[in-house]
């Protein structure tokens, strides 16, 4: 089986590499466009950038599944929340979604979010590091190193894989 990431981002791949682990399968990553904002404000957005990168993976590789990750925030009445979505996209059939862990996002990054800046800038620049979107992640830093964010997407996955095998089943 081929495998087809849409997306070169490090904390990604090692999901995906994780949840599959127990395949016989070759995992390639290629930079897939998500078809959205560089800063997803919404589960919609967020859900359409994953479902965007899955299929555009497909395409452009031949494989038989494309994987599509992606983080964005999502306002609510409590604050301005961390969200991530992935999607598995099989050729011709409908892509299986799956979300994972929310958390509430500081006042003070919120609101460089709100006048226009990206969160991965924002974080590197708000905790004093480069690359935080490569390595923890936001989720990473707001969870003292509880859960990074390849561990974040890896629960997507895992919430992916099984609605794949339970599809496959029927």
């Amino acid at each position: 089986m081929k495998i087809i990431i849409g997306s070169k981002n490090p904390a990604k791949i090692m999901a995906v590499q994780t949840a599959f682990s127990d395949y016989e399968a070759e995992i390639i990553s290629k930079n897939v466009p998500s078809g959205v904002s560089d800063q997803p404000f919404s589960d919609e957005e967020t859900i359409k950038g994953a479902i965007n990168r899955a299929y555009g993976a497909l395409e452009i590789s031949g494989g038989q599944i494309g994987i599509g990750l992606e983080g964005g925030v999502q306002k609510t009445e409590y604050g301005l929340f961390l969200c991530n979505w992935g999607a598995l996209a099989e050729e011709g059939k409908n892509p299986i979604i799956g979300g994972g862990a929310r958390i509430p996002l500081p006042e003070e990054v919120s609101a460089r979010l709100f006048a226009g800046e990206e969160l991965g800038p924002v974080m590197d620049d708000y905790a004093k590091k480069v690359n935080v979107r490569k390595n923890e992640g936001a989720v990473g830093i707001f969870t003292n190193g509880q859960v990074n964010r390849a561990e974040m997407f890896s629960h997507v996955m895992n919430l992916l894989i099984g609605q794949y095998e339970y599809r496959k089943m029927g």
